[in-house]
């Protein structure tokens, strides 16, 4: 099974892990940090803001069931890619919008796609692309948050009502 690797930042890393592990075609969705400039950094070093990372999540795809077009649709759905370095009440260039491309190939869906997805925005999307040039696996603790933790205050208030929005506009792409 051919797989590919999108890298995603769309503020908080537990709401576009729990949307990722809903679709079709994603082998596996891992949290982690991306963007900065100080090697290993931990989950309190990311949010000071200081460390350059944005919370990321890294998607393992196959291709053949779900393309990289259709995984950045999504992006661009669940999260506001108009804010800078802010998502909601988080704040700061940890919670930035970006895309982390690995190939010149994704680079030019990702340009395409965020130009298409462009109209459904009142605000110009700032969201940004780049090349990957490091990425940093999460603490355990945070891989897999949403489904550990629904209980928790901050998943049922921010992360639940999100995934609930994602499945409904996306019902035809679930597992």
């Amino acid at each position: 099974m051919p797989q590919e690797i999108a890298t995603l930042a769309g503020g908080c890393f537990w709401c576009l892990e729990a949307v990722y592990a809903d679709l079709k075609g994603v082998v596996q969705v891992e949290s982690g940090y991306s963007g900065g400039s100080v090697p290993n950094p931990g989950y309190q070093a990311v949010c000071t803001g200081e460390t350059g990372h944005a919370e990321v999540v890294q998607v393992t795809f196959d291709p053949d069931v779900i393309s990289l077009d259709d995984l950045l649709r999504v992006f661009f759905a669940v999260h506001d890619p108009t804010t800078l370095n802010r998502q909601g009440a988080d704040v700061g260039t940890q919670y930035r919008s970006a895309i982390f491309t690995h190939s010149d190939a994704q680079k030019a869906t990702a340009e395409r796609i965020m130009a298409e997805m462009a109209s459904q925005w009142k605000d110009p999307i700032v969201t940004e692309i780049s090349p990957i040039e490091n990425y940093y696996a999460a603490e355990d603790y945070h891989q897999e948050y949403f489904a550990n933790n629904p209980s928790q205050p901050y998943c049922r208030a921010v992360v639940a009502p999100k995934v609930e929005k994602f499945r409904k506009k996306f019902e035809f792409k679930l597992k």
